[in-house]
């Protein structure tokens, strides 16, 4: 690939906004009704008895519902948010620098301008590549740490509510939802802890080849 054709290429950039929308939707997007299977055609509905010892929990809707989630949702907004303006501050003047070379001449000096500015272009691409890899990573940090504080509480309400086994709610494709353990653990999150604080993760710098998504330099 020329210079000239990889400074007007796109610049993948969009990774880093879609993994904010991602944190969103897992850590604390639109709250889930607590106990709600998945819809089934009104003339057939599935419930039954309920199953003694059986019972159901849905992470998605505890780290969507719980107060510690939508704070964290909300830091990770805030921190994707700072990371996409430290991109943008940079790529804007390169944009500009890429504009006034439209329609110059094709002499050395033009040519030198380019290729100095494709260096430049393909370092930014590579920043934004790891500085997206650092949200994700501070993403999957605050999930863990949500996670270990509900573990004791799941535990708890399982005890409680004479519990000899758990499924993901997610799977289950119908019947009697009585035994649906999300609500209490919610509750007794929200009594355990409502916020946590975090700053971005920072990873080491790969080089440009080992960095995933980066093409290598040809």
């Amino acid at each position: 690939m020329t210079a000239t054709r990889f400074l007007f290429s796109a610049f993948p950039l969009a990774g880093i906004g879609c993994v904010a929308t991602a944190s969103a939707q897992v850590i604390g997007g639109a709250p889930a009704p607590a106990a709600q299977p998945q819809s089934q055609p009104a003339s057939q509905p599935l419930g039954g008895p309920v199953v003694p010892g059986v019972c159901l929990l849905s992470r998605e809707a505890i780290f969507a519902n719980a107060a510690v989630g939508k704070a964290a949702s909300a830091r990770l907004a805030e921190l994707t948010r700072a990371a996409q303006s430290e991109v943008d501050g940079q790529r804007t003047p390169l944009e500009n620098e890429v504009k006034a070379l439209e329609g110059q001449p094709e002499n050395a000096v033009n040519k030198q301008k380019r290729e100095a500015l494709a260096v430049r272009w393909q370092a930014l691409q590579q920043k934004a590549v790891h500085t997206s890899r650092e949200i994700e990573a501070t993403r999957a940090k605050a999930l863990e740490r949500i996670a270990n504080e509900a573990q004791p509480m799941i535990a708890q309400v399982y005890t409680q509510k004479k519990c000899g086994l758990l499924f993901d709610r997610g799977a289950a494709l119908g019947g009697n939802f009585a035994n649906d353990l999300t609500a209490d653990v919610v509750r007794a999150l929200d009594a355990r802890i409502q916020t946590i604080s975090f700053e971005r993760e920072r990873l080491p710098v790969q080089p440009a080849a080992q960095q995933p998504g980066v093409p290598a330099q040809r």
